[in-house]
């Protein structure tokens, strides 16, 4: 179902009867990028991988190095980013009725913000009353760290690389957060747990891939795919654009001097994210968590990398040479389609 909601909303902005099928598509049919919000449901992929294990891991684990380069060279133009923005709402209003797709996918409804689903827990692990004090701890730091991703969402599209990549890093911080909020006391309530209630807990993950087996619906029913999934770049349409950086802008010697370190950068980002990826299935809950916080921990130094090479270069161009670069993002979307459509 979120899936079908982040394609919808991926697809709110765009115009001329474009596809979808572009270079900022997960390969396992999700979206980094919606419009200017960076990785729609956030919360639920840690969760759903935390939980229910690498059958679930898909979603989370295929942010990687494409996310940044779709920061850098965005698919969304102004108009196609202007159809995030909330619709207005006057009388008579053709668009008054429009969904306002953000908000949505950030939860404007407090009642989207329902954290881990403790009652499930409960009724796998049957707890005693110290654990029940524990679990409802662990209750209280999953809506907080929900409620954290949540205020994170942006306000305003962001118009230019470096804004897209600094909103990019805001909701990484913020992740980050989300995990260190929910790790004490998920740690806490399991280490209080009893062997047989601990096998019960981690059989809920295998409960879960059988139950979406049967039903043979997308890579959550694909155990281990979440390995696969992870950084799995698309090489032909994430090539650095180095011919049309060099036609459209122009750039000085010293300008292409700054274009090569920021292709170094996101060069040693790509790497940085390859080597990231898990090469163990962790088994439990809280040691599927903390591998979600290293993995956020290292996309956040790759971003911080880029964005400082980014903001190198940025300050070195005119507004013209700015046009100029994010006109690039637009233009490849428009050619990922006509590849799509062949």
């Amino acid at each position: 179902m979120r899936a079908r909601i982040a394609a919808g909303a991926a697809l709110a902005g765009m115009h001329f009867g474009r596809s979808g099928g572009g270079w900022w598509r997960h390969g396992n049919g999700g979206y980094g990028w919606v419009g200017p919000l960076f990785w729609p449901f956030a919360y639920y992929d840690i969760y759903d991988y935390a939980l229910w294990g690498p059958g679930a891991g898909a979603p989370f684990w295929g942010y990687g190095y494409d996310d940044i380069y779709a920061g850098l060279f965005a698919p969304y133009d102004y108009d196609g980013l202007a159809g995030y923005l909330p619709p207005r709402r006057g009388p008579g209003d053709a668009n008054a009725a429009a969904p306002d797709r953000l908000a949505q996918l950030c939860g404007e409804d407090s009642r989207d913000i329902a954290g881990l689903p403790i009652d499930l827990i409960q009724q796998a692990v049957e707890p005693t009353e110290a654990q029940r004090a524990a679990l409802d701890e662990l209750a209280n730091a999953s809506i907080k760290a929900a409620q954290n991703i949540r205020a994170a969402c942006p306000t305003a599209i962001s118009l230019t690389a470096p804004s897209r990549l600094t909103a990019m890093q805001q909701r990484i911080e913020a992740m980050i957060a989300a995990v260190a909020t929910v790790q004490p006391p998920l740690d806490k309530f399991y280490g209080l747990l009893n062997d047989e209630q601990k096998a019960r807990l981690n059989a809920l993950a295998e409960d879960q891939r059988r139950n979406t087996a049967r039903r043979g619906r997308g890579s959550f029913a694909q155990s281990g795919s979440f390995a696969q999934s992870c950084n799995a770049v698309q090489p032909a349409l994430l090539k650095w654009p180095a011919e049309e950086i060099d036609a459209r802008l122009n750039p000085t010697d010293a300008q292409r001097a700054d274009f090569k370190a920021l292709q170094d950068a996101n060069a040693t980002a790509a790497e940085m994210l390859a080597t990231s990826c898990p090469t163990d299935n962790a088994v439990t809950p809280p040691a599927r968590l903390a591998a979600s916080g290293k993995r956020l921990d290292t996309m956040l130094e790759a971003v911080k990398l880029v964005r400082a090479a980014l903001d190198n270069l940025y300050a070195t161009l005119s507004d013209e040479q700015k046009a100029q670069f994010e006109a690039i993002g637009p233009r490849r979307t428009s050619y990922a389609d006509r590849r799509g459509r062949r």
